[in-house]
């Protein structure tokens, strides 16, 4: 974990309606024993007071590039320097695109270009905004510079959608930055993971496919970049949005994400195989809808390709994380299937009756070959946490770091 005991917090307030939520996160840094200065941007001066932050943090608050007081002693890089971290929350979309290209037109934005501390991001806007590809090339641009986001979360809007879009909370928020992920367990390293179900066609309208929704291997994808990795996400046919610095190619059949998978692991250190693939797929496909005629359809199910025995199989083989999926003797089913694959960790969980699939929790039992650890049930994106802590831990223990840390790191060796 980490303390923010005497930790120097610069926290930057954007015109967000969720910046009501921010006097709270400022207390709560405070109750955490952070050293806490504010400053607001001019939409967020109109939705909160300057004098609500200055109360709560017990500093002055900061909004103006040209406060000529503070610039006399060239405040902005003052506080540039103070700060051991930069925390904006809520960060507007336009915020976002300002960090994204550089832009110094703001006290805000020019602070996150004289810092060389952390900067973290916390999301608020409307889903739309969210979801449009322009902001999600500015995450992703800002992911690939080290910059970490927290959340947006999904549910009920200001406005009256529901989406992502939503600011974490001040308490989550706190939670994940205590989190030990921060000297980056996974920094540097390359991870590949899959996700979500696959649909395999009977004709041109009907598919075959499972109840899979991928939230669980969105939010590993999403854990791992937060823990340092550059991740590449392979996914099946979800309405998910792609996890900030993530890079994404989406797949529709079990063809695709094993010609995708291999395609892409090359070089990879670690691959944990989250998505649902379908084991058996239509042998032949009409060109046209079949008719309904006789009073039985009769369909030919060819058996896919098994990705996680193939890439576990590989001469230079990534860490390999499997999953199960299980309705009955978990432990048991899971054990085989680890043995059988001969993978390096295993992660199984209970579904059906209404545990597993479209849920926000999970609960998961990790195995390897000499150990395992239960973890209770929560929700996927604090399960992927603790689930990416497991996989770095086992992962640094094994042959394959050293081999990874010297293509990674030659001079060292």
């Amino acid at each position: 974990m980490i303390d923010l005991q005497n930790k120097k917090i610069l926290l930057g307030v954007s015109g967000s309606i969720a910046a009501y939520k921010s006097p709270d996160l400022v207390r709560r840094l405070k109750d955490r024993g952070a050293d806490v200065r504010v400053v607001l941007t001019a939409s967020a001066e109109k939705l909160v007071s300057p004098a609500v932050f200055q109360a709560v943090s017990g500093e002055p608050v900061r909004g103006d590039l040209w406060d000529e007081q503070a610039e006399a002693a060239m405040g902005h890089i003052e506080l540039a320097k103070w700060a051991d971290m930069v925390l904006i929350a809520p960060a507007t979309a336009n915020v976002i695109a300002q960090l994204a290209n550089g832009n110094a037109d703001s006290l805000l934005s020019t602070l996150c270009l004289a810092t060389e501390s952390p900067i973290v991001i916390a999301p608020s806007m409307n889903q739309a905004m969210y979801r449009n590809d322009s902001t999600q090339a500015n995450i992703n641009s800002l992911g690939r510079r080290n910059v970490r986001f927290i959340g947006p979360d999904v549910g009920d809007q200001a406005c009256g959608d529901v989406g992502p879009g939503r600011m974490t909370e001040p308490a989550e928020i706190i939670a994940q930055l205590t989190l030990s992920d921060a000297a980056g367990a996974l920094r540097g390293l390359k991870i590949m993971v899959t996700a979500g179900p696959t649909r395999e066609p009977i004709d041109p309208v009907r598919f075959v496919s499972n109840r899979s929704s991928g939230k669980m291997g969105f939010a590993v994808a999403r854990a791992a970049a937060d823990a340092g990795a550059h991740v590449t996400l392979i996914a099946g046919p979800v309405s998910l949005p792609t996890p900030p610095g993530v890079e994404r190619v989406n797949v529709q059949t079990a063809l695709e994400m094993y010609d995708a998978a291999m395609d892409s692991i090359a070089g990879k250190d670690i691959y944990v195989g989250a998505a649902a693939i379908s084991d058996y797929r239509p042998e032949s496909v009409p060109s046209q809808k079949i008719k309904k005629h006789d009073e039985r359809f009769i369909l030919e199910m060819a058996k896919s390709p098994d990705l996680l025995a193939a890439i576990a199989a590989l001469d230079s083989a990534p860490f390999t994380v499997g999953f199960a999926a299980e309705t009955e003797k978990l432990e048991e089913h899971a054990m085989l299937k680890l043995n059988r694959k001969k993978l390096d960790m295993i992660v199984a969980n209970l579904v059906g009756d209404n545990s597993g699939f479209d849920r926000d929790d999970n609960a998961a039992l990790v195995m390897w070959a000499d150990g395992r650890v239960s973890l209770p049930n929560m929700s996927k994106v604090d399960l992927s946490r603790r689930l990416i802590a497991v996989v770095a831990e086992r992962f640094r223990t094994s042959g394959r770091f050293i081999a990874a840390d010297l293509r990674h790191n030659p001079v060292a060796y």
